[in-house]
């Protein structure tokens, strides 16, 4: 299976809803790799890379997260593939 990199910014409430934490939950599940972050602009910011159907899947639960977000906007570019090893909250 070929494999994508995707950039993907989430605005909303995404800050102080343990949205990272829920990310990487999901993200393991999937065997999706990259990290996710806090933005200054209060979005969440995550390289994320794997299988095109894992990704389709993580992508989508990114445009709801966790039941406490409130998600308003989600951007997603694709990236070059780096071979990240694991998924990390940073």
């Amino acid at each position: 299976m070929q494999n994508s990199h995707f950039n993907i910014k989430i605005f909303g409430i995404v800050q102080g809803v343990n949205f990272r934490f829920f990310a990487k939950i999901r993200a393991d599940e999937l065997d999706i790799k990259g990290f996710v972050r806090n933005e200054p602009d209060d979005g969440v910011f995550i390289e994320a890379e794997g299988e095109k159907e894992a990704l389709d899947k993580f992508i989508q639960w990114c445009k709801t997260g966790p039941s406490s977000a409130k998600i308003t906007e989600v951007k997603i570019e694709e990236g070059d593939y780096k071979n990240l090893k694991e998924f990390s909250i940073v």
